[in-house]
């Protein structure tokens, strides 16, 4: 597997927010998000087995809860399955962030997906999700929408009236993108969508999701990697 970096922080989105967190950052996505702030991840990363990684994540016990995240980790998806199958029997709770571009069915059901649907205002990545995908959902998993703009709301509260996804998923998560080049300050200034407005308009729609802000870009600067 190719690594971009392996770290201990706190959880910063989820309903795991706050939580201590070991991530695993794959490399390689083949989406291009106007709103990424990752992009340190397209391209290069550093080669490891799995006993590697695995000695990587025993070495930050106590922590038992690990994400894997990227880019797009579902791209190495073959090595990464059978890693994920060998923690869950070392009993770590895991997670994984993805984009739903690929297929999620094989994916272990005891991981917790958060699955992060691209709207409109994602750019090029919209219209990536596979909607099959839905039906590897279970009430652990979570699904998330990253609104720049009104556009972006009204897509992503159809999206959850049209699928019933409160009967799919655990949680239904609406997050509040940030500039794509943010100031040192730790504020919501920097944030492409006022999270008042948002919250305004889940309000007003009775929708059953929750806010969630990626608290992460609150406690460190928002361009801090490895954190």
């Amino acid at each position: 597997m190719h690594l971009i970096e392996l770290y201990k922080s706190v959880q910063g989105e989820s309903s795991f927010a706050g939580l201590p967190c070991i991530f695993v950052r794959l490399a390689g996505c083949n989406l291009r998000c106007a709103w990424c702030d990752s992009e340190y991840t397209f391209g290069g990363g550093k080669p490891f087995t799995q006993d590697g990684i695995v000695a990587q994540i025993e070495a930050l016990a106590p922590c038992r809860l690990v994400e894997f995240t990227g880019g797009e980790p579902m791209l190495q998806a073959r090595e990464l399955l059978p890693l994920m199958d060998r923690l869950l029997a070392e009993s770590y709770t895991l997670m994984i962030e993805t984009s739903g571009e690929r297929p999620l069915a094989d994916v272990p059901k005891a991981v917790h997906k958060i699955v992060d649907v691209k709207c409109p205002g994602s750019g090029s990545a919209a219209n990536s999700f596979r909607t099959e995908n839905l039906d590897a959902l279970t009430k652990r998993d979570e699904v998330k929408f990253v609104v720049s703009d009104r556009a972006d709301y009204e897509f992503a509260r159809d999206f959850i009236r049209e699928h019933a996804l409160e009967q799919k998923a655990g949680q239904i998560l609406l997050s509040p993108a940030f500039q794509r080049v943010p100031s040192p300050l730790r504020t919501a200034d920097n944030m492409a969508l006022d999270p008042r407005k948002l919250v305004e308009w889940m309000l007003e729609d009775g929708l059953p999701a929750r806010l969630s802000l990626q608290i992460h870009k609150f406690i460190w600067e928002p361009q801090k990697k490895g954190v």
